[in-house]
């Protein structure tokens, strides 16, 4: 069992990591930003703050048109989306050129609803280089053209317990994409359109 694990892990791995680039070329028009928890203050936690930038650079630098900010909104307190909208603002991107996904609790929840309520088939994905290569493999999995945008610009605290985490989680989200397909929360159908 421990052999079959470490097979799958490697190869999913292998599978996500192949789709990582330094430099994105122009004609992706979405950069996906995967949430990453919110501080006391209910503001971007330090990693979730340089997802942010990343996609704000290559926003700035015309490879994207828009920028879908997904993560958790469960709680009345707690809302994820809004609190990256903010600092994005902030950061200058204009308010069109945002959108939010209130639902992207998880990496799998955020690529089946960016292909099936976003309407989705090519996207940046921009989170942290210990998590591209699941978040790839598993948007890759549900039809979307991914390639990866590593936002690391800093050592993180606390990042051998991310890095150590994605060993199951990723061997979860190959069971999930591959084998047993669950079905997030959904809701109606938002495309982005796309500016030519």
């Amino acid at each position: 069992m421990i052999v079959l694990c470490s097979v799958l892990y490697l190869w999913t791995n292998s599978q996500g990591r192949a789709n990582i680039r330094e430099q994105i070329e122009a004609g992706y028009d979405v950069a996906i930003v995967f949430g990453a928890g919110l501080t006391r203050s209910r503001t971007p936690s330090p990693v979730l703050t340089d997802r942010i930038n990343a996609a704000v650079t290559l926003y700035d630098e015309g490879k994207v048109s828009k920028i879908l900010m997904s993560g958790d909104n469960r709680f009345v307190d707690y809302n994820e989306p809004e609190a990256m909208r903010v600092l994005a603002l902030k950061l200058g991107v204009p308010d069109e050129d945002i959108v939010l996904d209130y639902a992207g609790r998880r990496t799998y929840d955020t690529c089946y609803r960016a292909h099936e309520i976003f309407g989705l088939e090519r996207a940046v994905l921009v989170t942290n280089d210990f998590h591209l290569p699941r978040a790839l493999f598993t948007c890759r999995t549900m039809g979307i053209d991914a390639i990866g945008y590593a936002s690391d610009v800093r050592i993180y605290s606390s990042e051998w317990e991310w890095e150590l985490r994605e060993i199951p989680a990723t061997l979860v989200a190959w069971w999930e994409s591959v084998v047993t397909k669950p079905e997030p929360i959904l809701g109606p159908v938002l495309p982005i359109s796309i500016s030519q």
